[in-house]
């Protein structure tokens, strides 16, 4: 691990936060480039920020080779605040394999995502989650969190819940 720095490092892999709608294929298809960046620099952010894609791809389609890759850009990373922007179908796992695999590592670690995509549709939660991110980002001690539809979830609670459209824990109703 390098040196911890202040810098806010997104961390894009696809999912719907970064697709488009293809009227070929009737559904979304997640963007050949992420379009995090520059959504984040119209946000005029304070701190300095840096961007890895590690992969673009639906979520489904992640295989384990993708969740090392993704372990590698976070402990190779020299920032002290992570968001790693993630497909909504497999995020909690992702998450738990970064939890399982990565200890002592001295930094708040947040999977963020989106039922709608970024660009193109209106309105969307995209905009919002990264928001929640960024804020949450700044409060949160170290650790692996997942930040979206205005709550906060470890790994080992969050479950999409695909019926109401948004995420919930396995603790609560």
């Amino acid at each position: 691990m390098t040196n911890v720095n202040d810098t806010l490092h997104f961390i894009m892999t696809g999912g719907t936060i970064d697709s488009y709608y293809d009227g070929t294929k009737d559904t979304a298809v997640t963007s050949e480039h992420s379009s995090i960046p520059q959504f984040v620099r119209i946000l005029k952010l304070y701190e300095k920020c840096e961007y890895s894609e590690v992969c673009m791809k639906d979520s489904r389609e992640l295989n384990d080779r993708d969740r090392q890759d993704i372990l590698k850009a976070v402990m190779e990373s020299g920032s002290r605040r992570i968001i790693i922007t993630h497909g909504t179908y497999t995020l909690p796992d992702t998450a738990r394999f970064l939890q399982a695999n990565l200890k002592d590592h001295g930094k708040t670690i947040i999977f963020v995502c989106s039922m709608i995509p970024l660009v193109g549709f209106t309105p969307t939660d995209a905009g919002f989650n990264l928001g929640y991110a960024v804020a949450k980002s700044q409060e949160l001690s170290e650790g692996i969190y997942v930040c979206m539809n205005g709550r906060i979830f470890v790994p080992d609670e969050v479950v999409k819940i695909l019926s109401e459209g948004r995420f919930g824990s396995i603790f609560t109703k």
